[in-house]
């Protein structure tokens, strides 16, 4: 592509609009520092996974990478640096009582997987690399990414499915397996060191939605649903993290019926504008450091002449706190399935005559991650339960519909979602949960 001209490339340089004041990078770690505490915690999980792999009768995993074409599981099994060769295989094997067996397959040889794998400084081809490992190990199962339920789960393309096959021969592959229990087990287990700093994102991800949800970028009468999610995605930029998912905004007004999507509260339009008297919720999250974070919360936008919401509001948003309480600390336990905690909760809401709809999921490597949910789909009982795991994080996510006084008994939902972890107790917040509205002056 040509160089474009100076006085065009300036012209365009001005015409651009100045982002807004955003958050400090160095709030966060450098990417240098990134990387090494990332690496930190891939030693220790490489040390758990042994017994991982005999838990789920796995005697060899195998995750391939491929250049333009990213393995999820990449990033999360070697160290998390960018991979451009045309087919990098990264292989794990149950010795025996020689432990676990970390082999790499690359095209060339990095000082930095060589402190993590078992890598040749002059590389075999891939395919004799496979096969000389099938003849030295062979495995009673081969677990691969392949007949999962999520993405990341069967991940695996048939090209590489097929490279496998033929390289390591019809034997071993007749031994090849789904590898989802051991991917869930492997992505849902999050290690203490990882806490801080986990902790750290959802306080910037609170910070962040509260300030969408203010006097700072919302001016009544003025501002759209697209205004505040630009403001999101260039805070975003300013703080040097990705979206896994678009910042979305919904708005209820009073004598505006709610337009529903599958179920649930539709997100709003972008042209939408903000007005006085409008309730607003946000949803919002991002990913940093191979983790993700999931946050909503609730706004009201002042009346000429009112300091305070609406006590209904207010009381609307008490019942999404206790549909809260009940599932976090009354009914949620390691070892539990998330069926039975949704079911215990749903039947207490409704002996409260509450109207409640639970969605949360698991949070961690991926945004909607694997592991136990605690929602309608769980409770279908059309995949095995699946219990709560001591540790794990979820995203309490629901919500609570309630006529609402002031409205001339209109219902409306409160919907809140927080990044939350599991011990003996219960779920506890990252954060501070939301006690009260956020209020726009």
């Amino acid at each position: 592509m040509p160089a474009l001209p100076g006085a065009l490339l300036a012209g365009l340089l001005l015409a651009a609009p100045t982002p807004p004041p955003g958050p400090d990078r160095t709030a966060l770690p450098s990417w240098t520092e990134q990387i090494r505490i990332r690496e930190s915690w891939l030693a220790e999980r490489h040390g758990r996974l042994l017994e991982m792999m005999r838990r789920n009768g796995v005697g060899m995993w195998i995750v391939v990478n491929e250049e333009f074409h990213d393995d999820p599981l990449t990033a999360l099994v070697a160290p998390p640096r960018p991979y451009a060769g045309n087919r990098d295989i990264f292989v794990f094997v149950d010795a025996g009582k020689d432990g676990l067996k970390r082999h790499g397959m690359t095209g060339y040889y990095e000082e930095a997987l060589g402190r993590f794998f078992e890598l040749p400084r002059d590389p075999q081809p891939p395919a004799e690399a496979m096969a000389a490992l099938w003849k030295r190990y062979q495995p009673k199962t081969i677990a691969l990414s392949i007949d999962g339920h999520r993405g990341v789960t069967r991940s695996l393309t048939r090209s590489s499915y097929d490279f496998l096959a033929e390289a390591m021969g019809p034997e071993a592959k007749a031994r090849f397996v789904p590898a989802e229990p051991l991917i869930v087990e492997y992505c849902d287990t999050r290690l203490p060191a990882e806490m801080a700093v986990y902790r750290q994102m959802v306080a910037l991800t609170a910070d962040l939605a509260r300030r969408a949800l203010s006097s700072e970028v919302i001016r009544p009468g003025v501002t759209t649903v697209a205004d505040l999610r630009r403001w999101l995605y260039d805070q975003a930029w300013a703080l040097g993290v990705s979206l896994w998912f678009q910042p979305d905004f919904r708005v209820q007004r009073q004598g505006m019926a709610p337009e529903m999507s599958r179920g649930f509260l539709m997100i709003s339009d972008e042209k939408v504008v903000v007005q006085r008297g409008d309730l607003l919720h946000v949803d919002f999250g991002f990913t940093f450091m191979g983790l993700n974070t999931d946050y909503q919360k609730m706004a009201y936008v002042l009346r000429e002449g009112e300091s305070r919401a609406p006590a209904g509001l207010e009381a609307a948003l008490g019942n999404t706190r206790a549909l809260q309480e009940v599932m976090m600390r009354e009914e949620a336990r390691p070892g539990r399935t998330g069926a039975d905690v949704y079911d215990a909760t749903m039947a207490k809401m409704k002996a409260r005559g509450i109207t409640a709809q639970i969605y949360s999921h698991p949070l961690g490597n991926q945004g909607h991650a694997l592991g136990a949910s605690i929602d309608f789909r769980a409770a279908s009982r059309k995949e095995s339960p699946r219990p709560l795991r001591d540790g794990s994080y979820i995203a309490v996510e629901l919500n609570t519909r309630t006529p609402v006084p002031e409205w001339g008994g209109q219902a409306l939902f409160m919907m809140e979602e927080d990044p939350a972890y599991l011990d003996r107790d219960g779920y506890h917040f990252f954060v501070p949960r939301q006690d009260a509205l956020f209020l726009v002056q």
